[in-house]
This record gives C-alpha cells, structure tokens and sequence, in this order.
C-alpha cells in the first residue's frame, strides 16, 4: 500500500517534470530518465495495484478472471523488464558520452535515444508474450475460469523450462552483470583522464578547481552512479532469492526472506526521483514549481471568487440605498 501511494505521485512527477526539459539535461538524458519513471510506474501500477492490493482487498473480481489475468501478468513482466533493461540502456548512454567521445556525437542524440528505447520495449513486450499461454483456470464457475495456475507442462515441457532459464538470465542477472562492468570502466576511465588533465593544467593533487569538464563529469557520474547502485543494492536480495539461498532457510524464514526480496524490487521503482532530487538542482528547482502551481491556482481561485462575491454584495447594496434614498 505505502509503495502505491509513493510510487505513483512521485514517478507522474517525475514524468512531468522531465518532459518540460528545464532539468538542465541533454536530450538524450532526458528521454531515458522518463522512459524509466514511465516503466517504474507501469510496475507499481501492474505488480503493487492490480497484483497485490487488488489480490488481497478485492479477492474476487474481474481481474481474477483466467483470460484477464494471463493479460496482467504479461504486463507485469513486460513492465518490469522494461523498468531494468531502461536502466540499462541509461547506463549504457552515460558511458558513451563520458568514455567514448568518438562516438558520442552520433550515438548521444535524442533520434537515437527513441530508436534505442522503442526497440527495447517492443523487444521485452514480444518476449513476454509466450507468458500468456502458460496458466490455466485454477476452478471453473458458471462456465468462467478464474484466477492463473502454471500448466504442468509449465515444469516438464523442457521448452518452457529453458524459456523459464532464458527469462530469469534476461532479468537481471545479464543487466546486473552489464552495469557493475559499465561502471567499473566509467570509474578506470575517469581516473586516468583525471589524472591526465591534472598533470596537464599542472594543478595539485586532488583539485579540480577551474576544470569544468571535470565538473560536468562528477555531475554525470553522480547521477549515474546512484541510479545504478541503487538498483543493485535493491535487486540484490532477489538475485540470492533466484539462486536459491532461500534452501538453506526453514519455511517461516524463507516467507520472509521471499516477500523482503520482492518488496526491495518494487521499492527499485519508487527511488529515481529522489535521487534526482538529491543530486539534481535544476529538478529540484522545477519540482517546487510544480508543487507550488496547484496551490498558487487555488489561491487565486479563491481570490477571484472573493472579489466576485465582493462586487455582488456591495453592487446589491448600492442599489438597496438608491432605492430608499428615491
């Protein structure tokens, strides 16, 4: 419930805050940040609303229906692949610009940051589409299947178990794997041109001062630095829980080391905009004119109606006193 109600205001802020493009950010930085928040949103709403709440609160409703039910779970993991493998290609983008120049004027653009991006999504959303046939009525009722059960198939068809193999390596162990690699030669390559450009300003050991290249790039590996290691300190836990350290635990420990990973995944897609917050300026800046403008409309609102209401009453009264007076 807290994630729902955290998870969607904040990530529709960031969505909105980002596409006025006052941030201060390229426009390929731009792109990817709200094709993440639009998949971290996408995965609240599909895995903490209609999966979660809706499982607990409203156990018995259209959305348990089989049919209906096997369209929420592609969603749900087409969203959540989504969510990861953006993650990725923002990584991937930040790395370009800041250790390949070659090649950052053509790959770093906005044309390419679309292309990128809606080829990884149609990618992930056909992918998931085998997900539908995988589940079957658990109980029949006046002819209507309700609610998803794995086929057995689902656990001996050796297609299904390297699909199952195939999914868990997608996401995430290949995106944990591309990203701690992708920082680590970010972190290589900014110490040794660090050190360069040191040695060439002739500049003491450890100040960058006047350096505003050094500047823009401290930037960019703050943002991209606790975006990525926020993802994997929150998908940490689920990593374990897929290579099965939950066997050495007894039932009640694996429940909750189980519900723990899957609540730190979720809680992955709630984190974004405030590290934008923190390490952001611009974003800030923009956020508080955002927050503010509702309540500013309001009060002039209230105003309007006000002085309205002021030119009624002492209009009335006017003509009340001619009216004696005559």
């Amino acid at each position: 419930m807290i994630l729902a109600i955290v998870g969607v205001p904040v990530n529709a802020a960031a969505i909105m805050v980002l596409c006025r493009g006052q941030c201060g950010l390229s426009n390929c930085t731009t792109r990817y940040l709200v094709a993440m928040a639009a998949a971290d949103l996408c995965v609240i709403i599909t895995e903490v609303i209609l999966k979660r709440i809706n499982g607990y609160y409203f156990p018995t409703n259209f959305l348990r229906i089989t049919p209906v039910c096997s369209v929420r779970y592609v969603l749900l993991r087409a969203a959540t692949d989504c969510s990861v493998w953006f993650t990725v290609t923002f990584t991937f983008d930040r790395f370009v610009a800041i250790c390949c120049q070659k090649l950052k004027s053509k790959y770093c653009t906005k044309k390419t940051a679309s292309v990128v991006l809606a080829t990884t999504g149609t990618v992930l959303c056909l992918k998931n589409v085998p997900i539908y046939f995988r589940f079957e009525p658990r109980r029949i009722i006046d002819n209507v299947p309700w609610r998803c059960g794995n086929k057995q198939s689902y656990y001996t068809d050796p297609r299904w178990i390297g699909f199952k193999i195939f999914e868990k390596v997608l996401t995430p162990l290949v995106p944990f794997g591309i990203i701690l690699l992708l920082n680590t030669l970010t972190v290589r390559h900014i110490l040794v041109v660090s050190r360069i450009r040191k040695g060439l300003r002739g500049q003491s050991r450890g100040r960058d001062h006047g350096d505003p290249e050094i500047e823009s790039r401290r930037k960019s590996v703050i943002l991209i630095f606790t975006i990525s290691g926020s993802f994997i300190l929150l998908w940490i836990v689920y990593i374990l829980y897929f290579f099965g350290i939950t066997n050495l635990l007894d039932d009640n420990s694996y429940y909750i080391f189980s519900n723990v990973a899957y609540m730190l995944r979720n809680l992955n897609c709630c984190t974004n905009t405030f590290i934008y917050v923190a390490t952001q300026s611009k974003f800030r800046k923009q956020l508080k004119s955002a927050l503010k403008y509702p309540v500013i409309s309001i009060i002039n609102l209230v105003n309007v109606i006000f002085f309205v209401a002021q030119l009624y009453y002492y209009g009335s009264h006017t003509k009340t006193v001619e009216v004696c007076i005559r």
